[in-house]
């Protein structure tokens, strides 16, 4: 199991932990941001695999700021895919 911290940028989180055990998402965690969304996410991204939770979530935007939550852990999923190669 590989445990990750992500420092999201643009969005009200400051930071994203999850791990990921055999390309499985486990314990996302948001440290602030808007409370329910966050936990709303992390519950239901919880045992999908990696690359269908960046499929499902990149490029979600909030309020015209490019970004959000929700691709912000997609980037940051993304960033340990590269890490595993």
């Amino acid at each position: 199991m590989a445990r990750f911290t992500y420092r999201p940028q643009g969005v009200c989180s400051s930071a994203i932990d999850f791990e990921v055990e055999d390309g499985i998402v486990k314990n996302v965690q948001f440290t602030r941001g808007c409370n329910g969304n966050t936990q709303g996410i992390s519950k239901l991204v919880e045992g999908m695999e990696v690359r269908e939770v960046i499929k499902r979530l990149k490029g979600t935007d909030c309020s015209g700021r490019g970004t959000s939550c929700p691709d912000q852990l997609a980037r940051a999923l993304e960033k340990s895919l590269e890490q595993e190669r």
